[in-house]
């Protein structure tokens, strides 16, 4: 692909993708209700700490130019 095309394919799968993960950062945000779902604070943490490990390595991976690494959640 041309350096053009390349611009525009980022463009759409950023916004697609970006889009979705937002939505789905949403829906976790909904499981804090406590009157639907029970959890602990170790549970609430876990979640926390996973999103943003994930957000640090996508941050890392802008500056290392896309080398990636494995990421991986359990409660």
């Amino acid at each position: 692909m041309d350096r053009e095309k390349d611009g525009k394919k980022f463009i759409e799968l950023a916004e697609k993708r970006v889009r979705r993960a937002l939505k789905d950062i949403k829906l976790i945000g909904n499981l804090s209700n406590r009157s639907n779902y029970s959890y602990t604070d170790e549970d609430a943490k876990k979640i926390n700490r996973a999103l943003q490990n994930a957000v640090n390595e996508v941050k890392a991976r802008f500056e290392r130019k896309g080398e990636e690494e494995e990421i991986e959640f359990k409660l």
